[in-house]
Order: structure tokens, then C-alpha cells, then sequence
């Protein structure tokens, strides 16, 4: 193990919940716990490389609820008595969002449940899913994770439940977040202009020709963040992110993307993975390069099928008056 290793087996040493076995150190079972986030695999594979029972990697598996104690220390929402150094040290985000605390969205993680429930689960995917409720700050740390919603839930309920229950979403006064056109624009959220073009790279062929345009520009290139953060934690634990059906039961998998959260801010606070994130930025710009040229192509058919309603509804006012006229 490294040293970062060790010191998370420390802390989850300090909490009790788990202990030296006569059979296992409190580092060892932490190691087949982080190998199942890490490997997505099941506890026969993992029995087979341990050289231990299933039961005993069973057993082990209570590593999971050590790390979710750890969530008041690791998923800490911002006061807002600061300015993120993201947006103080950047002219196109100073002093515009001085008052944004970080990016809000949601993510699915492909769900296990039965077949009788799959019709609330299967939403935008052809699988069921749990979608994901979460803030980050602009230091790519999750500060508020809300799981377990059905894949078919909306934005608006989400956030709606998000900011009204007991362990809420809190949004200091005169702050706000960042959030996508898919939730309802509030004085605590704020969203870009509906409708209007933009583009996410800084340099572009195209510069923002007006107000509402360079808004949506650099209000999409500061909430990014929260999908940059996404696909971190997802490559980093493939068991949230790699599409499959998860071994295990849907309470258990929503306890798994919490706890990847936290081992999430852990890691990004001792030795973030510059390799890994840079990986993701590249993904991310590729796809919005194609989002990008679908966007376009949806924009000249958007205008030639405008300028052909233009067309049909002036021959039609034209030969209506003619007609009145002749009537006259």
C-alpha cells in the first residue's frame, strides 16, 4: 500500500467500525474493498485472488459504512464567505460570479432492481439507473451528493427535494450555483439563456456576437466543472461507472456512490490524479466538439426551415389581401 493508502486505513482505523481480524488486518480488508471499487468485480473473483472464502470477503465488505462516516469531513458544503480563487484570479469570471459557491447536476449509475420496479428506474437509458443528485466546488470536491432517485425523476424534483429535506442542499444568502437548462432558473441557481447559441471552447471560429451568448459561454465553461468531476469519479471506480449490471442490491450500490464520493475528495485532496484528469478533459472537449457540430447542423436547419415558414406565410398573406381586394 501507499502512503495515501495507509493513511485512509488510519482514519477508518480511528472510527471502530472496523478492526484487526485474527484472520485479516484492518489494511487488508480496506485493500479488497478499494480492489472491488476499483475492478468492478464479484466476491468469488475477489475470493479466488485473496485466497479467502466468500464469506470472509462478505464479511470485509462492512469496510463500506467505515468510509460513509467519514462523510461530515469529506462532503462539506461551502459558507460563501470566500471567493472560489477559480473565479478571483480569472478576468472572465471575475467579477461576474463572485457570489457562485460552485456547479450543480446529475448523473446515472446503472442500477439492480426488480423487474417489477425497472419502469421507474429506466429513464434516458435502455437499463434502469439511480440518478445522481450532486454539488462540487470549483476544486473538482464534491460538497453534497443526494442518491437513490429513480432514473425517471426529473431536475425539478430532485432539486425541489434536494433544498427541502432534512440534510439539504444549502445555498448561503446572496449565493447561488451553476446549473444546466434542465433546471428551473432561482435566485440560489443560475442557468444559461434558453435558446441561445454558444460555444464552449475559449477560441473558437465563431466569438460570441451577443450579451446573452458570451453568458452562456463562460457560464458553460465555469459549470464544467461538475462534469469533469463526474467523469473523475467514474473512471477512478468503474463499479459506479462502467455501464454494467452492478453485483450488487440497489440500498447497497447507493451506499457504493457515496462512498466512492468521499474516497473521491479524499484522493483529490492527497494526490490528485493529474493523468486521469486530463484524460477526462480530453474526452469531455471531444464531445463537445461534436456537440458542437450537431448543434451547428441543428442551427442551419433550425434557420432554412424558418426562412421556408417566412416564405409560405407571406405568399399566403399576399394572395389572402389579393383576394380581399378583388372582393372590394
Amino acid at each position: 500500500m501507499g502512503p495515501q493508502a495507509l493513511q485512509l486505513c488510519e482514519k477508518l482505523r480511528n472510527t471502530g467500525i472496523i478492526k484487526d481480524s485474527r484472520n485479516a488486518t484492518i489494511e487488508e480488508q480496506v485493500a479488497k474493498f478499494l480492489h472491488v471499487l476499483g475492478h468492478n468485480v464479484r466476491n468469488r473473483t475477489m475470493a479466488f485472488f485473496f485466497s479467502r472464502s466468500r464469506e470472509t470477503i462478505s464479511r470485509h465488505f462492512h469496510v463500506l459504512q467505515a468510509i460513509i462516516s467519514l462523510e461530515a469531513e469529506y462532503l462539506v458544503q461551502p459558507s460563501g464567505s470566500t471567493i472560489p480563487p477559480e473565479i478571483l484570479t480569472n478576468e472572465r469570471f471575475y467579477p461576474y460570479f463572485k457570489d457562485c459557491i460552485g456547479a450543480i447536476d446529475e448523473t446515472h449509475v446503472r442500477a439492480k432492481v426488480p423487474r417489477e420496479e425497472a419502469g421507474r428506474f429506466q429513464g434516458c437509458k435502455d437499463y434502469p439507473t439511480q440518478n445522481v443528485f450532486a454539488a462540487c466546488s470549483f476544486d473538482m470536491k464534491f460538497t453534497y451528493v443526494l442518491a437513490r432517485w429513480e432514473g425517471t425523476i426529473s431536475y425539478s424534483r430532485i432539486l425541489k427535494n434536494a433544498l427541502s429535506r432534512e440534510d439539504k442542499l444549502i445555498i448561503p444568502p446572496g449565493k447561488f450555483y451553476l446549473g444546466d437548462v434542465g433546471f428551473p432558473l432561482k435566485h440560489g441557481l443560475i442557468i444559461p439563456y434558453r435558446g441561445v447559441r454558444y460555444y464552449l471552447k475559449e477560441y473558437s471560429a465563431r466569438s460570441p456576437q451577443t450579451v446573452r451568448e458570451i453568458f452562456n459561454h463562460r457560464h458553460a465553461s465555469l459549470r464544467n466543472v461538475i462534469e469533469r468531476t463526474f467523469g473523475v469519479l467514474k473512471k477512478k471506480f468503474p463499479i459506479i461507472g462502467s455501464g454494467t449490471e452492478p453485483h450488487y442490491a440497489f440500498e447497497t450500490m447507493v451506499d457504493i456512490v457515496i462512498a466512492c464520493c468521499i474516497l473521491h475528495n479524499y484522493l483529490m485532496g492527497v494526490d490528485p490524479d493529474e493523468n486521469l484528469i486530463a484524460q477526462v478533459d480530453h474526452e469531455l472537449s471531444r464531445n463537445h466538439d461534436m456537440d458542437d457540430q450537431v448543434a451547428s447542423n441543428q442551427e442551419d436547419d433550425y434557420r432554412q426551415g424558418s426562412n421556408l415558414r417566412d416564405n409560405i406565410a407571406a405568399h399566403m398573406w399576399h394572395d389572402y389581401l389579393t383576394h380581399m381586394n378583388h372582393e372590394l
